[in-house]
């Protein structure tokens, strides 16, 4: 069965999952609904069908907003030309303006729907006389688990404070993981992470002899001979197995600050037990052949991926956001012309051979001549004929549009990546004890991005830079640059609307205030 047929299967599976609710609206709940939750989880099919509604439901926040979207513009990727963009809201953290209050009431409704749909399930898993299957359980617990700390945990970054000492008590956000409709206080950033913490280090628990993953791989086959029902657990990489929770466990201990539980989860329990051997990696590096593969380029480098969203409507989201027919208001791209006179080698750098530069990007331009140039193979000096009113567009997504010429089993073609392989790298880096140490991760990132360009660091600031600079290379596009930003508090970084230019970041704007969906709910007292 191809990977397109069985996600239709499980979008279909979406739909008869527990009604999707608000924060507040759940816990008005009718009896014929009540009926219909244990009528669902009257069968072991019924939890899967439940569990499957989550992840696709989660494509109604993580597909766009929480990806490619409004997060990533928060982070001052894209060039927002002079103010006139359409997401200049979001890129001035206008929190006070309808269009983001409309966002920020959408995503916190969306999610602790979702949440309430994952306790509802965990009730059930531990009911006695459960109808789900022994062999069921630890997994689809231990994804429930995950899925909620997950949630709650981009919750926390969004509307939380960036994590300290001194801001560890600041009231956040409701940790909701029961199942009774009762309103929930708002819990402190610090009681709201251990939460996390607690459900991930369980979930880790759970799947850690019992995840297909560590038999099958990801498991892009519909084979079993462990009991578990065909497609049930395929694709191990659309759901949050093993890997994805540990990557997660340590990016919540990074949040907290405790560097060395961090260090030691991505390099035991990720990196290393990522290698089956030396010569073999369950989720292996991608090889040129895969990025390099004429009309197929892999730019998502999708074996390394740990954690992503189907969206079978990829292409749709592309045509909102990158593509050259977008006007430059509305598209997101980096400031410049040509690969030359842009963002790009500010971004880069070794962007003629760093896969990330060199395939991601392509010149839109605007007149038959410079057109005419551009596809002129040996001309070395293109980029100095561009018409000045060419502009950049990103390709990392584009591969949707073209699955017509493909056989459908190219998983890329639909995923948004949420966990990848080479944070992990990153965070061992960036938490090893010696700069030698961190460059060693670095180098491996980079030696599989076709980087030539040598690194050198002898001081934890020049360590932290390295960092930073290939973190937001790696995760464009997939909207975890803000939340690295607003982790380590920065005041400064790379802005997208000004070529080498800086960043002047005002903390406060980190912290996106409490939806006026929840403070209405709550009064006047907000806790």
């Amino acid at each position: 069965m191809k990977l397109k047929n069985i996600f239709k299967l499980l979008a279909v599976a979406g739909t008869l999952a527990l009604p999707t609710t608000s924060c507040s609206d759940w816990l008005d709940v009718k009896m014929s609904d009540k009926i219909m939750e244990n009528t669902l989880f009257s069968t072991n099919n019924g939890f899967m069908t439940a569990l499957n509604g989550v992840y696709m439901g989660m494509i109604d926040v993580y597909a766009e907003d929480l990806s490619l979207g409004v997060i990533d513009v928060m982070a001052q990727y894209y060039n927002m030309v002079n103010g006139n963009h359409n997401y200049k809201v979001f890129a001035n953290y206008q929190f006070n303006d309808d269009a983001f209050k409309n966002k920020s009431n959408s995503i916190w409704t969306k999610m602790y729907a979702l949440v309430a749909n994952i306790n509802g399930l965990l009730v059930h898993c531990d009911e006695e006389n459960s109808a789900l299957r022994e062999e069921y359980y630890p997994i689809v617990k231990g994804e429930a688990l995950a899925l909620r700390a997950m949630i709650h945990f981009d919750l926390l970054r969004l509307y939380g404070p960036s994590y300290n000492e001194n801001t560890k008590s600041t009231l956040t956000i409701p940790y909701q993981n029961e199942a009774k409709r009762d309103i929930t206080p708002l819990r402190s950033a610090e009681y709201v992470l251990e939460r996390v913490i607690e459900d991930l280090e369980e979930a880790a628990r759970l799947l850690k002899d019992n995840d297909p993953v560590f038999t099958t791989g990801v498991g892009n086959a519909v084979t079993s001979d462990d009991g578990l029902e065909r497609a049930d657990f395929t694709y191990r990489q659309l759901r949050l197995n093993y890997f994805a929770v540990q990557t997660l466990l340590a990016r919540a201990y990074l949040w907290k600050g405790d560097k060395a539980t961090a260090y030691r989860i991505a390099k035991e329990e990720v990196i290393g037990k990522n290698m089956v051997d030396e010569n073999k990696m369950i989720f292996p590096w991608t090889t040129p052949a895969q990025v390099e593969a004429d009309d197929k380029n892999d730019l998502l480098f999708s074996s390394e991926v740990f954690f992503a969203i189907y969206n079978s409507s990829r292409s749709k989201v592309n045509s909102s956001y990158f593509v050259s027919a977008l006007q430059l208001t509305s598209r997101l791209t980096f400031i410049g012309s040509n690969p030359s006179n842009s963002q790009i080698p500010v971004f880069y750098d070794d962007p003629d051979n760093d896969w990330r530069a060199s395939l991601a990007w392509a010149v839109y331009t605007t007149t038959e001549d410079s057109k005419k140039d551009d596809d002129d193979d040996d001309d070395d000096n293109d980029d100095e004929k561009v018409d000045a009113n060419s502009s950049l567009y990103f390709l990392k997504y584009a591969d949707a549009g073209r699955e017509a010429e493909l056989d459908g089993t190219e998983t890329y073609l639909y995923m948004i990546p949420l966990i990848r392989l080479s944070e992990a790298y990153l965070i061992a880096a960036e938490c090893a004890a010696t700069p030698e140490e961190a460059l060693e991760y670095l180098v491996a990132i980079r030696e599989h991005r076709n980087c030539h360009m040598p690194i050198m660091a002898t001081s934890s600031d020049e360590v932290r830079e390295l960092v930073t600079r290939e973190f937001a290379r790696e995760v464009i596009g997939e909207g975890q640059l803000f939340f690295y930003y607003k982790r380590l508090n920065l005041t400064t970084f790379l802005s997208g609307s000004e070529i080498g230019g800086t960043y002047e970041m005002l903390t406060d704007n980190y912290k996106w205030p409490l939806p006026d969906v929840e403070v209405d709910k709550r009064g006047s007292t907000n806790n």
